[in-house]
């Protein structure tokens, strides 16, 4: 619903992306003065925004009668081109996409903004990261739907049930576009592989089986978006745990984490054995003191050094004196050796 055109910024000397919004022709003139009103508003509070996977809104302009979105501009290629070059993507890099323009999509709703527009086509590949673009249809939640006038902004095959039943736009309504559009990169075509904007929209309110043959691991995540009862569709949150699982090469059912053995409710006895010796108090418990007693414990005396350790005393022998000594050898002089006092036979 519109043309990006490749621009330069002669302000800040820059090239920039210009989306030319353009607007259903059986609109009446209140109706297209609402919708241009609404546009400008809405680019400029997703202008707000501050997230890698949603394209920078640099200014909204209304010229000729119709809002033009001057945007960044990327070196990328949109996912529909990279489908049709490249062939159906792995599950693992349509997860790792999903996952990005999930985020983009949390981020705008956060703010009270929906896409409304969700496609192959609005979602940008550059090296490193996917960028959620064309914000030309975003719309306030809340809003008076333009459906009223009994138009259906969006594209076929991308559009939630709900809203081509009448239903006003809603966050869910995003997420199931999201759907469509993983649907599309991992399959190759479109939802039941119609090619008319009739025979899709009939297709989706109809209740039919999705094929899904090259999903993978990522079917599961895209049967929970792509349920027509937005109340039992898959929310953000758990769609976010889901596709970072599939993006990391996992089951999209499967933690992230390996789980830690859980603990047991009672704890496990330990058998002792028999040849442990028990105390013999085993079984007696100690009487809890009278009722208005006080335990003071007795003050603890600390021993001093040698205290309490008994040892076998030694008594020193004194030296002999020199009177002693001399006395000793007039003996040993005057008397014969077998007259000698024993303990100098001893010495001798």
């Amino acid at each position: 619903m519109g043309t990006v055109w490749r621009a330069h910024d002669e302000l800040l000397d820059r090239d920039v992306a210009v989306k030319e919004v353009r607007l259903p022709s059986v609109l009446d003139e209140e109706l297209r003065a609402e919708l241009c009103a609404r546009t400008e508003r809405e680019g400029r509070a997703t202008a707000m925004v501050a997230h890698p996977s949603v394209i920078t809104v640099f200014d909204v302009v209304t010229e000729d009668d119709r809002p033009w979105i001057v945007m960044e501009l990327l070196r990328a290629k949109s996912l529909e081109q990279l489908i049709q070059e490249e062939g159906p993507l792995h599950p693992r890099k349509a997860a790792e996409i999903g996952r990005q323009i999930l985020g983009a999509l949390r981020a705008v709703h956060a703010k009270g903004i929906l896409h409304r527009d969700v496609k192959p086509s609005n979602v940008l590949v550059t090296e490193d990261r996917a960028v959620l673009t064309d914000f030309g249809l975003a719309a306030l939640e809340g809003d008076v739907s333009i459906t009223q006038a009994g138009i259906v902004l969006g594209s076929a095959g991308y559009i939630a049930p709900e809203r081509v039943l009448g239903s006003k736009a809603s966050p869910a309504a995003d997420l199931w576009s999201l759907g469509a559009t993983l649907y599309t990169a991992v399959e190759g075509r479109g939802l039941h592989g119609r090619r008319t904007a009739a025979a899709a929209l009939a297709a989706l309110t109809s209740g039919e089986p999705i094929p899904m043959t090259k999903a993978g691991p990522l079917a599961p995540v895209l049967d929970a978006l792509l349920r027509i009862d937005p109340a039992t569709r898959l929310d953000s949150v758990r769609a976010s745990l889901m596709l970072t699982r599939v993006a990391a090469g996992g089951s999209a059912e499967e933690p992230l984490t390996p789980r830690r053995p859980a603990r047991p409710a009672s704890p496990i006895p330990i058998p002792q054995s028999p040849f442990v010796r028990r105390p013999a108090h085993r079984g007696l418990h100690r009487a809890d003191p009278p009722a208005g007693t006080v335990n003071v414990p007795s003050p603890r005396q600390e021993r001093k050094p040698g205290e309490g350790v008994h040892r076998k005393r030694v008594e020193p022998r004194p030296a002999p004196s020199a009177y002693a000594r001399f006395k000793a050898t007039v003996i040993k002089l005057c008397l014969p050796r077998r007259f000698w006092p024993r303990e100098l036979r001893k010495r001798g």
